[in-house]
Order: C-alpha cells, then sequence, then structure tokens
C-alpha cells in the first residue's frame, strides 16, 4: 500500500510539479525566469518519475521535449510567444496522436491509462474520442487566450484554467468509464 501512495505522490510531483514551479517563479521575477525553472523543474521531474518507475511515461515526456524546445526559443529570442505556444502544442501533440491511434484502431488512451484502469473496447474508443477532441479544443482555447488577454491573466489561465477544465472534464467522464468498466474475473 505504501509503494501505491509514493507511486501517486512520485505521479502528482512529475504532472504538477513544475507547473508549480512555473507559477511562483512567473509572481516572484516574471515570465522569462519563469520560463528557466519550468525548463529545469520538467526535467527534473521526469529524472525523477524514471528513477521512480524506471520508465518514462509517454505524456510526461512529450511535455518535456516541447517546454524544452519552446521554452528554449522562449529564452534564445527573448521573445513570449514561444513558452506561450506551448500549451497549444502539447495539447495538439496530444490530440494527433489519440486520433491517429483511433484511425489505425488501436485507442491510444488504453496505452496511457491501461494499468489503472480497464475498460471494454468501446469504452476505449469512445474515452479516446472524447479526449482528442477534448486536447484539440483546449489547443484552441489556449490560441485564443494568449492571443487576446494580458500575460498575467494568460498565466493565471495556464496554471488554473488549462488544470481546472481538464479536472473537470475528466471527471465528466466518470459515468462512460463505469459503464464500460470490466470487473474482476472479465478485466483478467
Amino acid at each position: 500500500m505504501a509503494g501505491a501512495s509514493s507511486s501517486k505522490g512520485i505521479k502528482l510531483l512529475v504532472d504538477f510539479g513544475p507547473l508549480v514551479v512555473f507559477f511562483i517563479a512567473y509572481k516572484a521575477a516574471g515570465l522569462m525566469s519563469a520560463t528557466v525553472a519550468l525548463i529545469i523543474a520538467t526535467v527534473i521531474a521526469l529524472a525523477i518519475g524514471y528513477i521512480a518507475t524506471k520508465r518514462l511515461a509517454i505524456m510526461p515526456l512529450i511535455t518535456a521535449v516541447v517546454v524544452v524546445i519552446f521554452g528554449g526559443l522562449t529564452l534564445w529570442f527573448n521573445d513570449a510567444v514561444f513558452i506561450k505556444m506551448k500549451p497549444t502544442i502539447v495539447q495538439g501533440i496530444f490530440a494527433v496522436l489519440l486520433f491517429g491511434g483511433l484511425a489505425l484502431k488501436r485507442p491510444t488512451l488504453q496505452y496511457v491509462m491501461g494499468d489503472a484502469l480497464q475498460l471494454t473496447e468501446a469504452g476505449w474508443r469512445i474515452l479516446t474520442l472524447r479526449f482528442a477532441l477534448f486536447f484539440t479544443a483546449m489547443a484552441i482555447l489556449n490560441e485564443i487566450v494568449w492571443r487576446n488577454v494580458s500575460e498575467d491573466l494568460w498565466i493565471d489561465f495556464k496554471v488554473f484554467g488549462i488544470l481546472g477544465l481538464t479536472i473537470l472534464f475528466s471527471l465528466s467522464q466518470m459515468p462512460l468509464m463505469k459503464r464500460h468498466m470490466i470487473e474482476g474475473d472479465e478485466a483478467a
């Protein structure tokens, strides 16, 4: 039981640690310093995740690559546009991967979440489609927000809005997951 608890703690650290570091650094020292802090925190979180699990999870790995590239471009050109586009790129990549998996009749989400969730084949297809559409909508929403609001407001949206909408969307999928859940012997 302690192993599962520490595993969840590591996952939370990998998923949300860099975001917290980014937000604090932004409030303390501005966007360029926050970008440096985000790159460092993301690489450290990815390394911690790898050390703890002996594998690189695909979503944090994709996020880390995009953070390093777009964060690096932000710093190199001293232009915040790149870091503001980062959520669009990450969400877009996730959407493309999920749509691609559906096109190949391999629900990508099942490979990402399969250990934590046992669903019917139809359940995985529907859930993957819904998440692909959600990530597409989030990519579009980020583009609309960063292009039309102040930097401070975009930071709040990036940290709280994207996270909040993702949690709400995930929770809204619970009835679907419950309906398509495979129980006990069926899962084996």
